[in-house]
């Protein structure tokens, strides 16, 4: 049983929720979020002592230093899939449990990374497509967009002016283009939590959150402006002390030698706070998404009534979905959660 009643809420209360929700399972989340997030520290600290390498060899250019830079590109080859798999254990593991703990219940760190594993490769694929249809296809567009112009001022050999004309029409092309991708990825935001909830296929998840983003993609918006100014707070609060100790260090002492080390010690000081402000940030916005989501259901689909249909005992007249059944009271077989994000909580 959800230990709050479902309605429509504002998005101050969304936010209330969401901290309410953080504050009384910080070591849950904390937990979900660093495990995947050592990974990702783990992973950097390996490309930062690569990167390290190359500024102590780039001093010449031979061989040594052609080594170093392949090694670099392969580090990133073979580095890329596996802090990809680490983002989506980590987001899916804190969907997991924001859901847990929406729903009033406990689940184990454990259990909320283990919950992955089973269909880890729909999670992967669905953020992977989100990432291609928010920013691919805008991406893909203004680049030819651009292609084509420059091809025409090219042919019109305008001079001075042109390239001018050029680089403005390129300018309001790529602004276009962000803005375009950033409301195309706030309409697919919930599409993690449509995954998860309804056990849905990536496709499917996407379709569903395009569905449910209508209306609210605004307030989300705003939502993820507001997550953004508190990492920028917690990270000024955690850069600017480590930036003074690499000040005191770099003072005490001189030399290429010891150049270098700073370099590494400020690499390692970067990595630690990378880590304690992902860990403390990374479940904000996705308690939120799961929040938005529900609220959502409740707004379009009438959720509220459907939970409160199921726990009298009468889910048999409510769809997961809450779709044309409930409303013109049509049985269906469908249950209100799915196994995967009840059954084990």
């Amino acid at each position: 049983m959800m230990n709050a009643p479902l309605r429509p809420l504002s998005l101050g209360e969304i936010l209330d929720r969401t901290a309410e929700l953080y504050r009384r399972n910080f070591w849950l989340f904390a937990g979900v979020s660093a495990a995947p997030t050592g990974v990702i520290v783990g992973l950097s600290a390996v490309f930062g002592a690569v990167l390290a390498a190359t500024f102590l060899t780039r001093h010449g250019t031979g061989p040594v230093g052609s080594v170093t830079g392949l090694v670099v590109v392969v580090s990133l080859v073979a580095l890329a899939p596996l802090l990809l798999a680490a983002v989506v254990i980590s987001q899916t593991g804190l969907t997991r449990a924001a859901l847990s703990a929406h729903n009033g219940q406990t689940l184990k760190i454990r259990t909320a990374l283990g919950g992955v594993r089973p269909r880890f490769w729909r999670y992967l694929w669905l953020l992977v497509l989100q990432g291609l249809l928010a920013a691919g296809i805008p991406g893909v567009i203004a680049a030819g967009a651009i292609a084509g112009l420059a091809a025409l001022f090219r042919l019109a050999e305008g001079g001075a002016g042109a390239s001018a004309g050029l680089g403005f029409l390129t300018f309001l092309i790529v602004a276009a283009a962000i803005g375009a991708a950033v409301w195309r990825a706030l309409g697919y935001a919930m599409g993690l939590a449509a995954c998860v909830v309804e056990e849905k296929t990536a496709w499917d998840a996407i379709e569903r959150a395009v569905k449910l983003s209508r209306g609210t993609r605004g307030r989300i918006f705003v939502m993820f402006l507001l997550v953004w100014a508190l990492s920028l707070v917690l990270s000024m609060v955690v850069y600017i002390p480590l930036a003074i100790m690499a000040a005191m260090v770099a003072t005490m002492g001189h030399g290429a030698q010891y150049a270098a080390v700073v370099l590494i010690l400020a690499e390692a000081l970067n990595v630690l706070g990378n880590f304690a402000l992902q860990t403390l940030v990374a479940p904000v916005y996705l308690i939120a998404l799961l929040l938005f989501y529900f609220d959502q259901r409740v707004r379009t689909e009438g959720y509220d009534i459907e939970r409160m249909m199921a726990e009298a005992g009468l889910s048999h007249w409510a769809g997961a979905e809450a779709g044309p059944g409930l409303g013109s009271g049509e049985a269906t077989s469908a249950p209100a959660m799915t196994p995967d994000t009840v059954k084990e909580l």
